[in-house]
């Protein structure tokens, strides 16, 4: 017997340390069941269905369209022989740019409002307008991010008001309110005087601070309490904009709108695909082909005309 005194277990009283090994163990234990069965604490309802309070503004430009809308309402209007091959060249590498960036660059949107203002002056507003929804049809409207989209649409049905702010033109940005089911547009107002473009601007255009007094005056004459309603950007430039409300959205965020939100924790959302950590606006690679190609050939078209 004494051969298998081995296979027989040996009572041992427990010591401190086991008896402490052994309470933390249950106690690791209780909470790991604990945290396994709680439910995280969901959030709050919003947009809050009824609101009449609340509204949603919703900048433009990669952030409810991929790219801008000025650059791509140059493309509809060069097709319409509103301007000649140096200029499609210049709007083509400014979307380029601007694509690949995923940033605004003041210089090259200043350059491209002047250049629009140069365009149209003598054409009717009315013509305008009117080739405006053709561009939509053409150019923009395979652009727009399903995800705000939808975004926009919850406010809606949420039975509140939608508004797009940008720095395009106001007529463009009408259009694309319109057809996107949103109730108005605010944006830069090019002057006109009995209906036809001047080529000048009433005041400046609608970026960056002004965007947040356009939106403050909005809501001011609609009866809006600013700190129940939302505001959607991609820019840092709209900041002023989106610190105004009290639901702010950094949306396919740029690198110092990113730093800023995820600091005042604001909520961000991306939708854009084939990025590298969501830092520099790639678009995919028959995008950037498509746009470098044209811009490449217009440059070489013009040269050989000179």
């Amino acid at each position: 017997m004494a051969a298998l005194r081995w296979l027989t277990p040996r009572r041992r009283s427990a010591t401190a340390r086991s008896v402490l090994a052994g309470e933390a163990s249950a106690e690791a234990a209780r909470k790991s069941s604990q945290e396994a069965t709680e439910v995280p604490e969901a959030e709050p309802d919003f947009p809050v269905l009824g609101d009449e309070k609340a509204a949603a503004f919703f900048d433009l430009d990669n952030t409810v369209m991929q790219g801008a809308a000025l650059f791509h309402f140059g493309r509809g209007l060069y097709k319409r022989k509103f301007f000649e091959t140096r200029d499609l060249a210049r709007f083509a590498w400014q979307q380029a740019w601007f694509r690949l960036a995923g940033v605004e660059d003041p210089e090259h949107m200043q350059d491209a409002r002047d250049s629009a203002l140069s365009i149209v002056k003598g054409h009717r507003v009315a013509e305008l307008q009117s080739i405006g929804e053709e561009i939509y049809d053409e150019y923009m409207a395979e652009r727009i991010w399903p995800g705000t989209r939808a975004l926009a649409q919850a406010h809606l049905d949420a039975g509140q008001r939608v508004w797009l702010v940008t720095a395009a033109p106001v007529e463009i940005a009408q259009v694309i309110a319109r057809r996107l089911g949103l109730t108005g547009a605010l944006g830069t107002v090019a002057e006109s005087v009995d209906g036809v473009y001047t080529g000048k601007l009433v005041g400046e255009p609608l970026h960056g601070p002004a965007k947040a007094e356009a939106v403050r005056a909005l809501a001011a004459a609609e009866e809006l309490d600013l700190s129940r309603c939302a505001a959607y950007s991609d820019s840092h430039n709209d900041i002023p904009m989106l610190s105004l409300v009290g639901h702010p959205y950094a949306i396919n965020p740029d690198t110092k709108l990113r730093k800023h939100a995820r600091q005042l924790d604001w909520r961000l959302r991306d939708y854009r695909t084939g990025r590298k950590a969501a830092k520099v606006g790639i678009p995919a690679a028959a995008g950037v082909g498509a746009v470098a190609g044209g811009t490449a050939a217009a440059i070489a078209l013009h040269r050989r005309r000179r």
